[in-house]
């Protein structure tokens, strides 16, 4: 999971008030139950010594959600009397938080968002299609990017009924239509796939223009592409997409896994415990961090104000000149350290409840 976009989050300094928020409106008095909520969230970060600055800016945008029914859900980072990040939901969080501590409380927001990778949706029929891209490194508020390709064949488009003089004629000039559109449109696709580094692409449409525009494409990206009979839009083509990503989420997490076995199995380019994983991103070390789903987890690390000040100990960052470390949450303490040195993130889903947090890391060197 690309971690680029917090870091204009960790760009502040603490403390951070973190709020997760239930704004769904099922009954008639669903916003008055909203407001309510978020009155005890807010109170609960008042408790915590939220700064009034940071409550203020977070009402702002609650009242602002509740005003206009911009969403379901909300997640929201407040530091120094602004907000430093908003994501709004079609649903409600998993859980309602409200945290103030010296770093954002981002593990349950992640989970939420789930693995990410750039992938395409291709519709297409036989005048053209359309490419949909969602990319990792934008951020994940950002729409996907469509792009038009019409075809430059339009004329004829279908073959023509039996009984004609020239049927075959005409029908040879159909096919020529559709395989010269098929032709543009796949060449697009892997211009588009290579410049976004697409690890899947999925295509959907009339049967006969996929069959075509799978005939375009190198064997490499055949290899990374699905096809799907649903409808190009609507709810079913939405759940086909929600369930094939979920299969390419769960394939990548145990490609990860499975690498930082063997690291670890062959005593190379991989760190487990908390310790030595707390280690390896004080020293930028980490290229993957593996971390198990426990909102929970009640183990913690020690920070200074810069993200790679972060050890097992106070007393290993008094070495290294930290005058006064914090005790924080390890995963958030970790989640800040590598999303400033460009590592990313596996979450490990928890099959059982854990007493501590699961932690390793697969190392650049």
């Amino acid at each position: 999971m690309d971690l680029t976009f917090l870091k204009p989050l960790y760009a502040g300094s603490g403390p951070f008030s973190s709020l997760y928020l239930d704004l769904t409106r099922t009954t008639e008095d669903a916003a008055k139950a909203a407001e309510l909520r978020w009155r005890a969230r807010r109170g609960e970060l008042a408790a915590q010594g939220a700064p009034e600055g940071d409550l203020r800016a977070l009402e702002a945008v609650v009242e602002e959600d509740l005003r206009d029914r911009r969403s379901e859900g909300l997640v929201a980072f407040a530091a120094g009397g602004k907000v430093g990040y908003v994501r709004r939901m079609n649903r409600p969080p998993r859980a309602e938080h409200a945290r103030c501590a010296p770093l954002p409380h981002v593990l349950p927001l992640l989970a939420e968002l789930g693995e990410r990778f750039p992938y395409l949706i291709v519709r297409v029929d036989r005048r053209g299609g359309t490419i949909t891209c969602a990319t990792s490194d934008a951020s994940p508020d950002a729409p996907p990017r469509t792009i038009d390709v019409p075809g430059d064949e339009d004329f004829p488009l279908r073959k023509p009924k039996g009984g004609d003089w020239n049927q075959s004629r005409f029908q040879r000039a159909a096919e020529e239509a559709w395989k010269a559109n098929a032709r543009k449109v796949g060449r697009r696709i892997e211009a588009v796939a290579r410049r976004h580094g697409a690890e899947l692409v999925i295509l959907a449409g009339d049967p006969h223009a996929r069959s075509a525009v799978m005939e375009e494409l190198g064997e490499n990206l055949l290899t990374h592409t699905v096809e799907t009979d649903r409808g190009p839009d609507g709810a079913a083509m939405d759940a086909e997409v929600g369930r094939i990503l979920e299969l390419k989420r769960a394939e990548r997490i145990m490609r990860v896994a499975e690498r930082f076995e063997r690291e670890l199995a062959a005593g190379r380019r991989a760190v487990t415990g908390l310790p030595a994983t707390a280690e390896a991103a004080f020293g930028g070390r980490v290229e993957s961090l593996l971390l198990d789903e426990d909102p929970a987890a009640p183990t913690r690390l020690w920070v200074g104000p810069r993200p790679h000040e972060i050890a097992a100990t106070p007393e290993r960052l008094r070495e290294l000149g930290v005058a006064e470390p914090a005790e924080e949450r390890a995963d958030a303490a970790l989640i800040r350290a590598v999303a400033a040195t460009d590592g990313d993130l596996t979450i490990i889903p928890a099959i059982t409840p854990q007493a501590e947090l699961g932690v390793g890391a697969v190392l650049r060197y």
